[in-house]
């Protein structure tokens, strides 16, 4: 194999493979990146087996041929070379010779064969979105995944195609994020996943390089092929992510959201974020709650801990019903607002012990658990 290439097209490819491999690789070649010579460009591979990547970047091929070398490393030296362009090629022992200026490396890989192939898909639900749209509904559930490892089916983003919709669920069991989007779902297409935390990582910082993707998925795994403009960066058609989904039987979310609430506030988005965050500098692990206190237009909150002190904040609000307190984790108030980008938002409350719900006039909805008020 024998190719020439930018060296910030190449350092661009290998940055985008880079994070699917992890610090304890379970073989050694899983350390290492798959680097195909094609036609006209290289393609770039790694995988953990239960998430895999692939991109495509120009290139000046002489010799077809295939090789996997150390990525961590690689991407390293890559980005160090003194030169814009950079040639690679191989030997027959699989050692790799990369030249750039007047600097000379050679790499010891490992041959293509012990690399696990990314799976192919046969008889899948086909769906095309827009990136802008889909890096938007998750950005407004993805801090609701839980956490904890014992709770494995939450720990992930639920996707829902179904009843002319795309609903995206997360939730910790403390509190729930729920947006969805019209989306046209034939009867033979409906279905779900639950797609893991890692891989919504992923997916989030791989979106809006381009304007569509295309997503597949069976009960077992799902791709996705994520359009790349053709720029500067050396990417060429799509970027390729594929994911091994979390089985299992996702909970009935409809039940979480509240049927009645009592009383609703329009609210300033930036102004109540600003208010409870500034409340919440005198929190501490022990006494980790804001109070929200709502009499005739006006919005109060208050929080305390025995080490720093005391907060209060006040906002006026239009809110002409009785009186009402409730308490909430500051962090599960932050999370939603900071997530949002509209002005408006609307905060629904029913009683002291009853959950508060976020809501938008854009099929968004947050539920979150209140903290008893001692």
């Amino acid at each position: 194999m024998k190719f020439k290439i930018n060296r910030d097209h190449f350092a661009n490819g290998l940055a985008q493979v880079l994070n699917v491999v992890g610090s304890k690789a379970t073989m050694p070649i899983l350390s290492n990146v798959l680097i195909e010579a094609g036609k006209d460009h290289v393609t770039l591979t790694t995988t953990n087996l239960d998430l895999g990547i692939r991109v495509k970047i120009k290139a000046e091929v002489k010799e077809t041929g295939a090789i996997t070398l150390p990525v961590k490393r690689l991407a390293t030296i890559v980005r160090e070379l003194p030169n814009l362009d950079v040639a690679l090629d191989t030997s027959a022992t699989h050692q790799a010779k990369l030249s750039s200026g007047g600097s000379t490396f050679k790499i010891m890989g490992i041959a293509k064969d012990e690399f696990p192939p990314l799976p192919d898909f046969g008889e899948e639900k086909v769906f095309t979105l827009s990136q802008e749209d889909l890096a938007t509904m998750l950005q407004n559930v993805a801090y609701a995944q839980s956490t904890d490892e014992t709770r494995y089916i939450l720990n992930g983003v639920y996707f829902n195609f179904k009843d002319a919709k795309l609903a995206l669920v997360a939730t910790d069991g403390r509190r729930l994020a729920l947006v969805s989007k019209d989306l046209e779902v034939p009867a033979a297409s409906a279905g779900s996943i639950i797609l893991p935390a890692k891989t919504v990582a992923e997916l989030t910082r791989l979106l809006g390089k381009g304007d569509r993707l295309k997503v597949s998925f069976n009960d077992r795994k799902a791709s996705f092929q994520i359009a790349t403009d053709k720029d500067t960066s050396g990417l060429v058609d799509h970027v390729y992510l594929y994911s091994k989904v979390v089985e299992g039987s996702y909970p009935n979310y409809q039940q979480v959201i509240p049927k009645e609430t009592h009383q609703r506030i329009k609210l300033e988005r930036e102004l109540l974020q600003q208010c409870v965050h500034r409340a919440a500098l005198v929190c501490s692990e022990k006494a980790n709650s804001v109070k929200i206190k709502l009499t005739g237009n006006l919005l109060e909150i208050f929080a305390q801990s025995p080490d720093f002190g005391e907060a209060h904040e006040s906002m006026a609000v239009a809110y002409s019903g009785p009186e009402l307190q409730v308490a909430f984790n500051p962090a599960f108030l932050l999370d939603p607002l900071g997530a949002l980008t509209k002005d408006e938002v609307f905060l629904e409350l029913k009683d002291e012990v009853s959950p508060g719900v976020f809501k938008t006039l854009e099929n968004f909805v947050c539920v979150i658990m209140p903290v008893r008020l001692s």
